[in-house]
């Protein structure tokens, strides 16, 4: 008999907030090093960092890193590390508001996958929820459109690779360890990264000055204070995926990746604090629209929906 999900909303709303906090702080750093390192050694490095932190928790607690279920554990962690890598990768072509904006494209994705069949079933009421909050991601983040060029796939790509992660990791992996997670995860980053580096070390591509050349920057001598700089995104990055990825095997995707838009707030409160960046009255109506969406979605799915997989934990 398959029991029924373990579904508590409230707390994967909780998780989902808190690793965005975590993660606005680490996203306004990025800046700092894309114009000293490349994307590929920028992702090698950092999970270099996280994977013996991940490992030394899973030591303390005595936690299982081996997945249930290998093969969906791999493609789940590929989608992810594939939307990160997407996302970042833009920034190489297109303005961040423009690739920030491609990648908040996720929940709309998700609900779509969903109305289609292939993810959970979602109330239209969900749909419109869902809309708003991007709706107000738009508001906040105003993606110049008449700048509009091909390099917009890329973000694209990434919203819609992190929407197949987001539903994956609720359907297919809902018996794995939030740690399991992570350890895919950041493994695949791992290994994408290698891979990037060892191709450009190949092909040797002419590299632009700046952040600009983040995508086609390979392999280079790394200092002291970009060592840290990465080890402290690294810390962050396990914190935050870690709480989202719990956040997801507690909650529907297209419940909790409506709460991934409060990065927008505090990425809006760090970059006020560490760069005096402000909001204007556009951006606090876009924000207003995305905790509604919230408030709406937690209301709609406090009853459980979708079954747990066969010999799951609990």
């Amino acid at each position: 008999m398959i029991a029924p999900p373990d579904t508590r909303p409230l707390t994967a709303a909780a998780c989902v907030i808190a690793a965005m906090a975590v993660l606005g702080l680490t996203d306004n750093l990025v800046m700092l090093l894309a114009d000293r390192t490349g994307l590929w050694q920028f992702h090698l490095v950092r999970a270099v960092f996280a994977l013996p932190v991940i490992l030394a928790v899973a030591a303390v607690y005595r936690l299982r890193l081996q997945p249930v279920n290998p093969r969906a554990v791999a493609l789940r962690s590929l989608l992810v590390a594939g939307s990160m890598f997407c996302y970042f990768g833009a920034l190489a072509f297109v303005p961040v508001a423009q690739a920030a904006a491609g990648l908040f494209t996720a929940p709309v994705w998700v609900v779509l996958i969903s109305f289609a069949g292939i993810g959970p079933r979602v109330a239209p009421w969900n749909i419109l929820a869902a809309l708003a909050g991007f709706g107000g991601a738009l508001l906040v983040l105003r993606p110049d459109l008449s700048a509009l060029s091909p390099a917009l796939a890329l973000p694209l790509a990434a919203g819609v690779l992190y929407a197949l992660g987001a539903i994956a990791t609720r359907r297919h992996c809902a018996g794995e360890g939030t740690l399991t997670l992570l350890t895919g995860f950041f493994l695949s980053i791992l290994s994408l990264g290698a891979l990037g580096c060892l191709a450009l070390s190949i092909w040797q591509p002419p590299v632009p000055d700046g952040a600009a050349g983040f995508l086609l920057r390979g392999w280079r001598p790394l200092d002291p204070g970009l060592l840290g700089l990465i080890a402290v995104q690294a810390l962050g990055a396990v914190i935050g995926v870690g709480l989202i990825t719990r956040g997801y095997l507690l909650a529907e995707a297209a419940f909790v990746s409506v709460f991934e838009y409060t990065l927008l707030i505090f990425g809006g409160l760090w970059g006020w604090v560490l760069w005096e960046q402000g909001i204007d009255a556009t951006g606090a109506l876009g924000i207003v629209l995305i905790i509604v969406s919230g408030i709406v979605l937690t209301r709609a799915t406090r009853t459980p929906t979708l079954a747990r997989p066969a010999g799951a934990a609990p």
